[in-house]
């Protein structure tokens, strides 16, 4: 569910990769596996938020969000259900915003 993917995203727009790269292979306390989707719908979502990166509303020093048109049509695009869109892309919006908004701030400190 949301939870599960937010979890995720915390995780991933947060430096997760960072994270990983002091490990030698896959590890069993990885967040990226613990918080991995459970569902094809989940699966599909997290998916679509990965390829948004060029798709951000932007403000000068901020992100405010992803452009939610540009990432229906791809949505539909790729064959996802758009009521499995509509019900989880927004909460992983909410943590990515939070997320790289967070390291923008860190960066200019």
């Amino acid at each position: 569910g949301k939870k599960r993917l937010c979890a995720l995203a915390e995780w991933a727009f947060g430096g997760g990769e960072g994270y990983c790269a002091a490990c030698a292979g896959p590890c069993p306390d990885c967040p990226a596996r613990l918080n991995r989707p459970q569902t094809i719908e989940g699966a599909q979502v997290w998916d679509l938020a990965q390829r948004l990166g060029g798709q951000m509303r932007v403000i000068p020093g901020a992100v405010i969000g992803w452009d939610m048109g540009a990432a229906l049509a791809l949505g539909v695009a790729l064959g996802i259900s758009l009521p499995a869109i509509a019900e989880l892309l927004p909460a992983l919006e909410a943590v990515m915003v939070r997320r790289v908004n967070a390291q923008i701030a860190a960066n200019r400190d």
